[in-house]
Protein backbone atom coordinates (compact mmCIF):
# COMPACT_ATOMS: atom_id res chain seq x y z
CA UNK A 1 0.00 0.00 0.00
CA UNK A 2 1.46 3.36 -1.01
CA UNK A 3 2.23 5.83 1.99
CA UNK A 4 1.17 9.40 1.52
CA UNK A 5 4.84 10.42 1.23
CA UNK A 6 5.70 8.18 -1.73
CA UNK A 7 1.78 9.59 -3.22
CA UNK A 8 3.35 12.66 -3.11
CA UNK A 9 6.12 11.99 -5.19
CA UNK A 10 4.75 10.34 -7.56
CA UNK A 11 2.23 13.47 -7.89
CA UNK A 12 5.14 15.67 -8.25
CA UNK A 13 7.22 13.97 -10.92
CA UNK A 14 3.57 13.94 -12.89
CA UNK A 15 3.20 18.09 -12.29
CA UNK A 16 7.60 18.55 -13.44
CA UNK A 17 6.40 16.00 -16.86
CA UNK A 18 3.39 18.07 -17.32
CA UNK A 19 5.41 21.27 -16.56
CA UNK A 20 7.83 20.09 -18.94
CA UNK A 21 5.43 18.96 -21.74
CA UNK A 22 3.57 22.89 -21.29
CA UNK A 23 7.00 24.45 -21.74
CA UNK A 24 7.51 22.36 -24.72
CA UNK A 25 4.52 23.47 -26.48
CA UNK A 26 4.74 27.17 -25.77
CA UNK A 27 8.63 27.59 -27.21
CA UNK A 28 8.55 24.73 -29.65
CA UNK A 29 4.81 24.95 -31.17
CA UNK A 30 3.56 22.91 -33.76
CA UNK A 31 1.24 19.74 -33.75
CA UNK A 32 3.43 17.54 -32.70
CA UNK A 33 4.11 19.20 -29.55
CA UNK A 34 0.11 20.13 -28.93
CA UNK A 35 -0.97 16.43 -29.90
CA UNK A 36 1.62 15.47 -26.88
CA UNK A 37 0.00 18.10 -24.34
CA UNK A 38 -3.65 16.93 -25.31
CA UNK A 39 -2.87 13.30 -24.76
CA UNK A 40 -0.79 14.32 -21.21
CA UNK A 41 -4.29 16.04 -20.18
CA UNK A 42 -6.31 13.06 -20.98
CA UNK A 43 -3.99 10.78 -19.17
CA UNK A 44 -4.16 13.50 -16.13
CA UNK A 45 -7.83 13.58 -16.27
CA UNK A 46 -8.10 10.02 -15.72
CA UNK A 47 -5.79 9.78 -13.26
CA UNK A 48 -7.63 12.48 -11.48
CA UNK A 49 -10.83 11.07 -11.89
CA UNK A 50 -10.07 7.67 -10.52
CA UNK A 51 -10.29 9.11 -6.95
CA UNK A 52 -13.59 8.86 -7.25
CA UNK A 53 -13.96 4.91 -9.10
CA UNK A 54 -16.72 4.23 -6.25
CA UNK A 55 -13.86 2.07 -4.18
CA UNK A 56 -14.26 4.44 -1.50
CA UNK A 57 -17.73 3.28 -0.73
CA UNK A 58 -17.38 -0.59 -1.61
CA UNK A 59 -19.34 -2.94 0.50
CA UNK A 60 -19.33 -6.76 1.20
CA UNK A 61 -20.96 -9.22 2.49
CA UNK A 62 -18.93 -12.64 4.40
CA UNK A 63 -20.45 -16.27 4.09
CA UNK A 64 -18.76 -18.70 6.09
CA UNK A 65 -18.98 -23.05 6.04
CA UNK A 66 -17.26 -25.45 7.36
CA UNK A 67 -17.93 -28.16 4.94
CA UNK A 68 -21.39 -29.08 6.07
CA UNK A 69 -23.28 -26.45 3.80
CA UNK A 70 -23.32 -22.26 4.70
CA UNK A 71 -24.20 -21.20 8.23
CA UNK A 72 -24.10 -18.36 10.23
CA UNK A 73 -21.05 -17.09 12.47
CA UNK A 74 -23.11 -17.27 15.48
CA UNK A 75 -24.41 -20.82 14.88
CA UNK A 76 -21.68 -22.14 13.74
CA UNK A 77 -19.84 -25.09 15.55
CA UNK A 78 -16.49 -25.93 14.73
CA UNK A 79 -13.69 -27.91 16.89
CA UNK A 80 -10.13 -27.04 16.94
CA UNK A 81 -8.09 -28.22 14.00
CA UNK A 82 -11.64 -27.76 12.04
CA UNK A 83 -10.95 -25.37 8.59
CA UNK A 84 -13.05 -22.71 7.94
CA UNK A 85 -14.17 -22.08 3.94
CA UNK A 86 -14.50 -18.14 3.42
CA UNK A 87 -16.64 -16.28 0.45
CA UNK A 88 -16.56 -12.48 0.37
CA UNK A 89 -18.83 -10.86 -2.36
CA UNK A 90 -17.95 -7.36 -3.29
CA UNK A 91 -20.07 -4.36 -4.45
CA UNK A 92 -18.89 -1.44 -5.80
CA UNK A 93 -20.81 1.43 -6.76
CA UNK A 94 -19.78 4.06 -9.22
CA UNK A 95 -19.48 4.08 -13.41
CA UNK A 96 -15.99 4.84 -13.24
CA UNK A 97 -14.13 1.34 -15.14
CA UNK A 98 -11.81 -0.53 -12.67
CA UNK A 99 -9.15 -2.64 -14.02
CA UNK A 100 -9.20 -5.00 -10.60
CA UNK A 101 -9.79 -5.12 -6.96
CA UNK A 102 -7.59 -6.44 -4.91
CA UNK A 103 -8.82 -7.76 -1.33
CA UNK A 104 -6.79 -7.88 1.92
CA UNK A 105 -8.61 -10.14 4.76
CA UNK A 106 -7.62 -10.59 8.43
CA UNK A 107 -8.09 -13.17 11.01
CA UNK A 108 -7.98 -12.10 14.54
CA UNK A 109 -8.14 -14.28 17.81
CA UNK A 110 -8.30 -13.25 20.85
CA UNK A 111 -4.60 -12.99 21.69
CA UNK A 112 -4.24 -10.86 19.32
CA UNK A 113 -2.24 -13.02 16.84
CA UNK A 114 -3.15 -12.38 13.34
CA UNK A 115 -3.63 -14.40 10.05
CA UNK A 116 -3.70 -12.45 6.68
CA UNK A 117 -5.61 -13.50 3.75
CA UNK A 118 -5.39 -11.67 -0.07
CA UNK A 119 -6.54 -12.38 -3.30
CA UNK A 120 -7.68 -10.19 -6.10
CA UNK A 121 -10.93 -10.49 -9.21
CA UNK A 122 -11.67 -8.07 -11.81
CA UNK A 123 -15.16 -6.49 -11.49
CA UNK A 124 -17.96 -8.08 -13.73
CA UNK A 125 -20.24 -5.71 -15.87
CA UNK A 126 -22.35 -5.26 -12.89
CA UNK A 127 -19.11 -4.08 -10.90
CA UNK A 128 -19.11 -7.27 -8.44
CA UNK A 129 -16.92 -10.02 -7.90
CA UNK A 130 -16.38 -12.98 -5.30
CA UNK A 131 -12.97 -14.48 -3.40
CA UNK A 132 -12.67 -17.70 -1.57
CA UNK A 133 -10.51 -18.67 0.75
CA UNK A 134 -9.45 -21.59 3.21
CA UNK A 135 -8.38 -20.78 6.57
CA UNK A 136 -5.34 -23.16 8.17
CA UNK A 137 -6.52 -25.61 10.68
CA UNK A 138 -8.29 -23.27 13.88
CA UNK A 139 -6.82 -23.54 17.17
CA UNK A 140 -8.92 -23.09 20.28
CA UNK A 141 -10.27 -19.36 21.10
CA UNK A 142 -12.80 -16.91 19.90
CA UNK A 143 -12.20 -15.40 16.22
CA UNK A 144 -12.95 -12.39 14.32
CA UNK A 145 -12.53 -11.10 11.16
CA UNK A 146 -10.90 -7.29 10.80
CA UNK A 147 -12.33 -5.05 8.24
CA UNK A 148 -11.56 -5.67 4.97
CA UNK A 149 -9.69 -3.62 2.58
CA UNK A 150 -10.14 -3.24 -0.98
CA UNK A 151 -7.58 -1.44 -3.40
CA UNK A 152 -7.27 -0.84 -6.87
CA UNK A 153 -4.77 1.13 -8.92
CA UNK A 154 -5.07 3.10 -12.38
CA UNK A 155 -3.85 1.09 -15.58
CA UNK A 156 -0.08 2.65 -15.10
CA UNK A 157 0.13 1.33 -11.54
CA UNK A 158 0.78 4.69 -10.25
CA UNK A 159 -1.61 5.31 -7.68
CA UNK A 160 -3.88 3.56 -5.05
CA UNK A 161 -7.68 3.96 -3.63
CA UNK A 162 -8.91 1.94 -0.94
CA UNK A 163 -12.15 1.00 0.57
CA UNK A 164 -13.25 -0.30 3.68
CA UNK A 165 -16.30 -2.20 4.75
CA UNK A 166 -17.06 -4.80 7.41
CA UNK A 167 -18.95 -7.63 7.66
CA UNK A 168 -18.38 -9.54 10.43
CA UNK A 169 -19.20 -11.26 13.60
CA UNK A 170 -17.48 -13.76 16.09
CA UNK A 171 -17.47 -17.27 16.00
CA UNK A 172 -15.90 -19.46 18.54
CA UNK A 173 -13.53 -22.43 17.99
CA UNK A 174 -14.32 -25.09 20.84
CA UNK A 175 -11.53 -27.78 22.38
CA UNK A 176 -10.80 -30.70 20.57
CA UNK A 177 -13.36 -33.58 22.12
CA UNK A 178 -13.07 -37.74 21.69
CA UNK A 179 -16.01 -39.80 22.27
CA UNK A 180 -16.13 -41.76 25.37
CA UNK A 181 -18.47 -44.57 25.70
CA UNK A 182 -18.43 -45.62 29.38
CA UNK A 183 -16.72 -44.64 32.51
CA UNK A 184 -16.15 -47.84 35.26
CA UNK A 185 -15.15 -45.21 37.55
CA UNK A 186 -18.23 -43.36 37.78
CA UNK A 187 -20.32 -46.43 37.35
CA UNK A 188 -18.86 -47.85 40.62
CA UNK A 189 -18.94 -44.50 42.48
CA UNK A 190 -22.68 -44.27 41.86
CA UNK A 191 -23.09 -46.98 44.02
CA UNK A 192 -20.91 -45.32 47.10
CA UNK A 193 -22.54 -43.66 49.87
CA UNK A 194 -21.82 -40.29 47.95
CA UNK A 195 -24.48 -40.95 45.50
CA UNK A 196 -26.86 -37.73 45.94
CA UNK A 197 -28.85 -36.43 43.11
CA UNK A 198 -28.23 -32.84 42.31
CA UNK A 199 -31.94 -32.29 40.79
CA UNK A 200 -34.01 -34.64 39.58
CA UNK A 201 -33.02 -34.56 35.45
CA UNK A 202 -29.17 -35.50 36.86
CA UNK A 203 -29.45 -38.83 36.45
CA UNK A 204 -30.62 -41.84 33.86
CA UNK A 205 -34.25 -42.81 33.59
CA UNK A 206 -35.25 -46.12 35.42
CA UNK A 207 -38.17 -48.49 33.81
CA UNK A 208 -40.48 -47.33 36.85
CA UNK A 209 -43.59 -44.87 35.91
CA UNK A 210 -43.97 -41.99 37.90
CA UNK A 211 -46.94 -40.46 36.22
CA UNK A 212 -47.80 -38.21 33.04
CA UNK A 213 -46.43 -35.52 31.36
CA UNK A 214 -46.65 -33.03 28.30
CA UNK A 215 -45.73 -34.83 25.19
CA UNK A 216 -42.32 -33.40 23.61
CA UNK A 217 -41.77 -33.28 19.88
CA UNK A 218 -39.27 -36.06 19.17
CA UNK A 219 -40.34 -38.71 21.57
CA UNK A 220 -40.50 -42.57 20.65
CA UNK A 221 -43.92 -43.88 20.08
CA UNK A 222 -43.41 -46.63 23.18
CA UNK A 223 -43.26 -43.05 25.68
CA UNK A 224 -47.05 -42.29 24.53
CA UNK A 225 -49.37 -42.59 27.12
CA UNK A 226 -52.28 -43.50 24.59
CA UNK A 227 -55.01 -43.63 28.01
CA UNK A 228 -53.99 -39.95 28.64
CA UNK A 229 -53.86 -39.19 25.28
CA UNK A 230 -57.15 -40.63 24.60
CA UNK A 231 -59.01 -39.00 27.52
CA UNK A 232 -57.42 -35.34 27.03
CA UNK A 233 -57.40 -35.63 23.34
CA UNK A 234 -54.00 -34.13 23.88
CA UNK A 235 -50.59 -35.70 23.41
CA UNK A 236 -49.23 -37.20 27.31
CA UNK A 237 -45.86 -38.94 27.71
CA UNK A 238 -45.03 -41.60 30.10
CA UNK A 239 -42.50 -40.19 32.43
CA UNK A 240 -40.28 -42.61 34.48
CA UNK A 241 -38.59 -42.53 37.60
CA UNK A 242 -34.82 -41.46 37.71
CA UNK A 243 -31.36 -43.19 38.96
CA UNK A 244 -29.45 -41.41 41.57
CA UNK A 245 -26.15 -40.41 40.50
CA UNK A 246 -23.65 -38.37 41.57
CA UNK A 247 -23.04 -34.31 41.60
CA UNK A 248 -19.67 -34.65 39.17
CA UNK A 249 -17.23 -31.56 39.75
CA UNK A 250 -14.23 -31.07 37.12
CA UNK A 251 -11.24 -29.42 38.41
CA UNK A 252 -9.47 -27.82 35.67
CA UNK A 253 -5.77 -26.33 36.83
CA UNK A 254 -4.42 -23.59 35.12
CA UNK A 255 -0.74 -22.88 37.19
CA UNK A 256 1.59 -21.62 34.46
CA UNK A 257 3.90 -22.90 36.18
CA UNK A 258 2.87 -26.64 35.93
CA UNK A 259 2.45 -26.69 32.21
CA UNK A 260 5.50 -27.46 30.21
CA UNK A 261 4.02 -25.80 27.32
CA UNK A 262 0.48 -24.64 25.72
CA UNK A 263 0.06 -27.55 24.23
CA UNK A 264 -0.36 -29.55 27.15
CA UNK A 265 -2.40 -26.78 28.48
CA UNK A 266 -4.66 -27.79 25.56
CA UNK A 267 -4.67 -31.28 26.22
CA UNK A 268 -6.18 -30.40 29.65
CA UNK A 269 -8.63 -28.60 28.47
CA UNK A 270 -9.89 -31.23 25.83
CA UNK A 271 -9.86 -33.78 28.50
CA UNK A 272 -12.26 -31.76 30.46
CA UNK A 273 -14.23 -30.73 27.51
CA UNK A 274 -14.71 -34.54 26.61
CA UNK A 275 -15.50 -35.70 30.33
CA UNK A 276 -18.22 -33.21 30.07
CA UNK A 277 -19.93 -34.34 26.73
CA UNK A 278 -20.07 -37.51 28.39
CA UNK A 279 -21.76 -36.12 31.62
CA UNK A 280 -24.07 -33.82 29.63
CA UNK A 281 -24.88 -37.64 27.42
CA UNK A 282 -25.91 -39.13 30.38
CA UNK A 283 -28.12 -36.48 31.67
CA UNK A 284 -25.48 -36.04 34.87
CA UNK A 285 -25.47 -33.38 37.50
CA UNK A 286 -22.07 -31.36 35.82
CA UNK A 287 -19.70 -28.96 37.55
CA UNK A 288 -16.56 -27.00 36.49
CA UNK A 289 -13.69 -25.20 38.95
CA UNK A 290 -11.61 -22.99 37.04
CA UNK A 291 -8.81 -21.04 39.20
CA UNK A 292 -6.37 -18.90 37.52
CA UNK A 293 -6.26 -15.44 37.32
CA UNK A 294 -9.72 -15.25 37.85
CA UNK A 295 -11.89 -17.95 40.13
CA UNK A 296 -14.72 -19.21 37.90
CA UNK A 297 -16.84 -21.77 39.09
CA UNK A 298 -20.11 -23.70 37.89
CA UNK A 299 -22.43 -25.61 40.05
CA UNK A 300 -23.33 -28.83 39.49
CA UNK A 301 -26.24 -29.42 36.63
CA UNK A 302 -27.54 -31.20 33.52
CA UNK A 303 -29.21 -28.19 32.27
CA UNK A 304 -28.07 -27.58 28.28
CA UNK A 305 -27.66 -23.88 29.11
CA UNK A 306 -25.79 -24.69 31.84
CA UNK A 307 -23.65 -27.09 29.43
CA UNK A 308 -23.11 -24.03 26.73
CA UNK A 309 -21.88 -21.77 29.72
CA UNK A 310 -19.14 -24.44 30.60
CA UNK A 311 -18.01 -24.65 27.01
CA UNK A 312 -18.04 -21.46 26.32
CA UNK A 313 -15.58 -20.91 29.22
CA UNK A 314 -13.21 -23.58 27.99
CA UNK A 315 -13.25 -21.77 24.74
CA UNK A 316 -11.36 -18.89 26.64
CA UNK A 317 -9.75 -20.09 29.35
CA UNK A 318 -5.86 -19.58 29.63
CA UNK A 319 -3.39 -20.93 32.13
CA UNK A 320 -3.06 -17.57 33.92
CA UNK A 321 -3.11 -18.94 36.94
CA UNK A 322 -0.13 -18.07 40.03
CA UNK A 323 -1.08 -20.68 42.62
CA UNK A 324 -0.58 -24.04 42.97
CA UNK A 325 -3.32 -26.43 43.10
CA UNK A 326 -3.57 -27.16 46.68
CA UNK A 327 -4.11 -23.64 47.56
CA UNK A 328 -6.19 -23.08 44.90
CA UNK A 329 -8.80 -25.60 46.12
CA UNK A 330 -8.47 -24.34 49.24
CA UNK A 331 -9.72 -20.67 47.39
CA UNK A 332 -12.66 -22.81 46.01
CA UNK A 333 -13.92 -24.55 48.68
CA UNK A 334 -17.23 -23.48 48.46
CA UNK A 335 -17.61 -24.38 45.06
CA UNK A 336 -17.16 -27.76 45.28
CA UNK A 337 -20.03 -29.21 47.01
CA UNK A 338 -19.70 -31.76 49.94
CA UNK A 339 -20.68 -35.56 48.54
CA UNK A 340 -19.62 -34.56 45.17
CA UNK A 341 -17.11 -37.08 42.44
CA UNK A 342 -14.36 -34.66 41.99
CA UNK A 343 -11.90 -35.22 38.87
CA UNK A 344 -8.96 -33.10 39.43
CA UNK A 345 -6.88 -32.43 35.62
CA UNK A 346 -3.52 -31.29 36.06
CA UNK A 347 -0.04 -31.78 35.62
CA UNK A 348 1.30 -31.71 38.91
CA UNK A 349 2.84 -34.14 40.57
CA UNK A 350 4.57 -34.83 43.84
CA UNK A 351 3.87 -33.10 47.87
CA UNK A 352 1.18 -30.77 45.78
CA UNK A 353 -0.74 -33.54 44.61
CA UNK A 354 -0.70 -36.09 47.44
CA UNK A 355 -2.21 -32.70 49.81
CA UNK A 356 -4.52 -32.26 47.17
CA UNK A 357 -5.96 -35.37 46.86
CA UNK A 358 -6.40 -36.02 50.72
CA UNK A 359 -8.32 -32.66 51.38
CA UNK A 360 -10.53 -33.01 48.97
CA UNK A 361 -11.09 -37.00 50.90
CA UNK A 362 -11.32 -34.91 53.97
CA UNK A 363 -14.06 -33.07 53.11
CA UNK A 364 -16.47 -35.46 51.79
CA UNK A 365 -16.38 -36.04 48.49
CA UNK A 366 -14.53 -38.94 46.31
CA UNK A 367 -11.60 -37.59 44.18
CA UNK A 368 -10.22 -38.56 41.05
CA UNK A 369 -6.73 -37.22 39.50
CA UNK A 370 -6.27 -37.28 35.54
CA UNK A 371 -2.79 -36.70 35.39
CA UNK A 372 -1.36 -35.52 32.25
CA UNK A 373 2.36 -36.73 31.85
CA UNK A 374 5.15 -34.18 31.19
CA UNK A 375 8.42 -34.99 28.55
CA UNK A 376 10.18 -36.23 31.64
CA UNK A 377 7.65 -39.00 32.28
CA UNK A 378 7.50 -39.54 28.33
CA UNK A 379 11.56 -40.06 28.64
CA UNK A 380 11.32 -42.70 31.15
CA UNK A 381 8.91 -45.03 28.64
CA UNK A 382 10.39 -44.36 25.77
CA UNK A 383 14.44 -45.08 27.14
CA UNK A 384 13.14 -48.16 29.75
CA UNK A 385 14.80 -45.74 32.72
CA UNK A 386 13.82 -46.79 36.14
CA UNK A 387 9.61 -45.71 36.24
CA UNK A 388 9.60 -45.85 39.50
CA UNK A 389 11.77 -42.61 40.04
CA UNK A 390 10.21 -39.59 41.01
CA UNK A 391 7.06 -41.45 41.54
CA UNK A 392 6.66 -41.83 44.95
CA UNK A 393 3.57 -39.42 45.49
CA UNK A 394 1.79 -41.58 43.05
CA UNK A 395 2.37 -44.70 45.36
CA UNK A 396 1.41 -42.73 48.19
CA UNK A 397 -1.96 -42.01 46.22
CA UNK A 398 -2.06 -45.69 45.29
CA UNK A 399 -1.97 -47.15 48.63
CA UNK A 400 -4.44 -44.53 50.22
CA UNK A 401 -7.01 -46.20 47.52
CA UNK A 402 -7.09 -42.95 45.62
CA UNK A 403 -8.27 -43.16 41.70
CA UNK A 404 -5.60 -41.79 39.65
CA UNK A 405 -4.99 -42.04 35.63
CA UNK A 406 -2.05 -41.23 33.45
CA UNK A 407 -2.22 -39.97 30.11
CA UNK A 408 0.44 -38.05 28.05
CA UNK A 409 -2.22 -37.14 25.01
CA UNK A 410 -6.10 -36.84 24.49
CA UNK A 411 -7.00 -39.79 22.12
CA UNK A 412 -5.74 -42.29 25.33
CA UNK A 413 -8.47 -40.54 27.55
CA UNK A 414 -11.45 -43.51 26.25
CA UNK A 415 -8.92 -46.27 27.24
CA UNK A 416 -7.96 -44.82 30.62
CA UNK A 417 -11.73 -44.42 31.72
CA UNK A 418 -13.55 -46.83 29.68
CA UNK A 419 -11.24 -49.85 30.97
CA UNK A 420 -10.52 -48.27 34.32
CA UNK A 421 -7.05 -48.73 34.49
CA UNK A 422 -4.63 -46.23 36.34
Amino acid sequence: MLTAKATMMRWRIIGSVYIGCLLFLLFQGGKTSFMLFCILNVLLLYLVLGRWSGIGSVTGTRRLSSGTGTVSPVDQTLSAGARMEVNISVQIPGVWPIPYVLVRDKLVRQNGSTVPFEASFIPSYHRTGDISFITPPLERGVYRFAPTECSTRDIFGLFEHVGIFESSEPFSVYPRTVMIRNWQQLKRGAKGSFSTSASRLSSKETTQINGVREYIYGDRLSRIHWNATAKTGQWKSKEFERESLPRTVFILDRYAGAYENLEQFETAVSVVASMLEFGFRRATATGLVSVGATMDGFEPHSSSDRRQLMLNHLVRVQPDGDIPLYRALRQSDSLIPAGSFVVIISPQSGEETVRSMEWLNRKGVVPVLIHLKGADDVYRVVTGADPRKGMDWLRILQRGGYAVHSLSALQELPGVLEGGSA
